[in-house]
């Protein structure tokens, strides 16, 4: 069975069949635009914490933190309720959407983002804002020059981000609704696929999911080594 499966699904992905590569774009479009929003909030925010000394930054990290592991059933419980017609935000009937979809997802990758860019700012050298004060920079300057610097770790934080997006089910299942080719994405179509017994369709976008994680991956790996050799 599974390797009639696995024969199926590389004929489906050579014959560019469409019930697999309409999910793969809104899973490329959806989980993209949400990684992009997790980056414009979570990067910023954590510059905020990692490189400023206030009252409570113990507690804004753990919680940072543990937001990290939060459910998605209950990220998709909560915006559902807010988008549904009975909502407070369902007049702007959101519900069963892409933009649902990536809403949910942003939700999801944000704290990701925000944590591994608080560990990574905070491991960096402290040298780096030394020598940036003591040739004249502003506060403001030598936080960027710490920025700039951890560039490569905070591109591999939206990687990462966009990795646990990319194969996400439960927010994408409760908010998009899983309509064939409008919601479908690929981790929702495996599981659809595969409950009805469609298991090459369902195999095939397994392959592509795997392939796709594959190449950020080994991207971020890259980026990695490119700022691990930098003099």
């Amino acid at each position: 069975m599974i390797a009639e499966a696995f024969h199926g699904a590389l004929v489906r992905l050579a014959s560019f069949d469409p019930e697999v590569w309409d999910a793969v774009w809104v899973s490329l479009s959806v989980s993209g635009t949400a990684t992009l929003a997790a980056c414009v909030l979570g990067i910023p925010l954590g510059v905020a914490v990692a490189l400023s000394r206030f009252p409570g930054k113990r507690g804004v990290v753990a919680t940072i933190n543990t937001l990290m592991s939060l459910p998605t059933v209950v990220i998709g419980l909560v915006l559902y309720a807010m988008l549904s017609r009975s909502g407070p935000l369902g007049g702007l009937e959101l519900l069963y959407t892409r933009t649902a979809m990536a809403i949910g997802q942003a939700v999801l990758a944000t704290p990701i983002v925000a944590a591994l860019a608080i560990a990574s700012l905070e491991g960096a050298d402290v040298r780096l804002r030394q020598t940036a004060w003591s040739l004249g920079a502003t506060a403001n300057q030598a936080r960027w020059v710490v920025v700039r610097e951890s560039r490569g770790a905070l591109v591999a934080a939206g990687m990462a981000a966009f990795g646990r997006v990319f194969a996400e089910v439960g927010v994408s299942m409760m908010l998009g609704g899983n309509l064939r080719g409008e919601t479908r994405n690929l981790a929702t179509g495996i599981a659809f696929e595969t409950g009805k017994g469609e298991f090459s369709v369902g195999l095939a976008l397994g392959l592509v999911l795997l392939t796709v994680a594959l190449g950020v991956n080994a991207l971020a790996i890259l980026l990695k080594r490119v700022r691990e050799d930098a003099p």
